[in-house]
């Protein structure tokens, strides 16, 4: 894939592991809302189409509203306390950019903890565009966001990459027509993956520098 100028990324699984802050804080609201604890594996499977889509797996509409607001005053910190990015992905990144590829985040989780992530992990100044879903009307599998930032940002249709880890990234990258590589390093199995037929599933993010 010589020919790549603009590589678009999923945030978390793909270049950020935030899995334990997302379980702290989606124990915290079922304790304070008097709902059993969830396990890891459990919360780590729900991850993909934003904190709402999440929590609202976890508890009843009645709850749902105090639930994300409760869900949301905890993640802050639990972002910064818990989160980390990937094996390799600061690497990359320094190498794509040192290459002169464009670059850009599409990320179901919502703006505000999207930054908190970017800023805290020190990968912002690596991206030249960032967009959430709670900034459209659908976020993935819909391909609206992957369709806004290749608008934005431009490549011809050839050179554009979709990077993600779960099988709405795969769906979302095919409904785009960008061509679109799963790292299964997320919430999703291979098989799962696999059933969306991305153009390439690869175990690790090292992978995708041999293959850019």
């Amino acid at each position: 894939m010589d020919n790549i100028k603009l590589v678009i990324f999923d945030l978390d699984g793909t270049l950020i592991d935030a899995y334990t802050a997302i379980e702290k804080s989606v124990n915290y609201v079922m304790k304070k809302l008097g709902y059993p604890l969830r396990s890891y594996s459990v919360i780590r499977k729900a991850v993909g189409a934003g904190d709402i889509k999440l929590v609202s797996g976890f508890v009843s509409v009645k709850d749902l509203e105090k639930a994300v607001f409760l869900y949301r005053r905890h993640h802050k910190a639990a972002l910064l306390k818990y989160s980390a990015l990937m094996p390799d992905a600061k690497p990359l990144l320094r190498y794509l950019k040192g290459k002169g590829h464009k670059l850009a985040v599409a990320s179901n989780r919502p703006t505000k903890f999207s930054r908190i992530l970017i800023r805290h992990l020190k990968i912002a100044k690596y991206f030249d565009y960032s967009l959430c879903a709670d900034k459209l009307k659908l976020g993935k599998p819909h391909p609206e966001i992957l369709l806004k930032i290749m608008r934005k940002l431009g490549a011809k249709k050839a050179q554009r990459l979709y990077v993600g880890d779960m099988a709405i990234d795969a769906q979302a990258g095919k409904r785009a027509g960008v061509k679109t590589i799963i790292v299964a390093t997320g919430s999703s199995t291979i098989s799962e993956i696999k059933k969306a037929n991305p153009q390439l599933v690869i175990r690790n993010l090292s992978a995708l520098r041999k293959i850019l």
